[in-house]
């Protein structure tokens, strides 16, 4: 594998800061970044069957707790593990529907009730929703059959806008760049879900130090401007 490229894998959630900073990184690095991936994914093309299978990927950048199991497979090293963001989890329809009422858990159950149609995708978000979500909201009887998962990469937000689905779920830094959507709202905060985005080296990392470069970058205050307009809560450091 070339030295002078920089691969990275990262999730849908990071993909708007990752896009948007990609340029200063190959600036600072002198190198050509190559996305790999902007998805978890599901099945062959996942991020970890995707390290499984031993794809080079200088940087790993997905929700903390997948990164941990991924560092414990032995996949991700665990030097220089940086958590960069904060993300949470929105709702939209397609533009020019009607603005469903989520604003607090009764609204929210009265809404999933009421949708014909409900997309979910293979992340946190859809595994919040899915096992927990509905569950705490008494409705999973209801809602689950009613509820579409939305794999192979592809934005639940795409789906949405297509008029396939009537609303989608998924974390608000993935559904703000998919055009033909609106009313991106998120969750109440009493049943909302923040979920930490980090990153990592690849164990098969072609250069260990400019992949521990870059994600101190990623995680400094030059960053956190991308990181917000992308609709994520950067993390600041002391």
């Amino acid at each position: 594998m070339a030295s002078h490229e920089i691969r990275v894998m990262t999730s849908g959630a990071f993909t708007a800061a990752h896009l948007a900073l990609l340029p200063q990184v190959e600036q600072r690095t002198g190198k050509k970044v190559i996305t790999v991936t902007t998805s978890v994914g599901t099945g062959d093309a996942s991020i970890p069957n995707r390290l499984k299978r031993g794809e080079v990927a200088d940087l790993v950048i997905v929700a903390d707790d997948l990164l941990r199991q991924l560092i414990a497979d032995k996949r991700v090293l665990a030097q220089g593990a940086t958590q960069l963001a904060r993300s949470m989890i929105g709702m939209a329809v397609r533009a020019g529907a009607p603005k469903p009422d989520i604003g607090s858990a009764d609204a929210l159950k009265r809404t999933l009730l009421a949708a014909k149609s409900i997309g979910y995708s293979a992340s946190v978000s859809g595994q919040y929703l899915t096992t927990e979500l509905v569950q705490r909201l008494g409705i999973a009887d209801q809602v689950l059959p009613k509820c579409r998962h939305i794999g192979g990469g592809e934005r639940v937000g795409a789906v949405v806008a297509r008029g396939e689905l009537e609303i989608g779920f998924q974390q608000m830094s993935e559904l703000l760049p998919v055009p033909g959507i609106d009313h991106i709202t998120p969750l109440p905060p009493e049943v909302q879900k923040v979920s930490a985005f980090t990153a990592g080296v690849g164990v098969n990392t072609t250069d260990k130090a400019a992949a521990l470069a870059v994600i101190q970058f990623l995680a400094s205050a030059a960053a956190h401007q991308a990181i917000t307009a992308s609709g994520l809560e950067p993390i600041a450091r002391a």
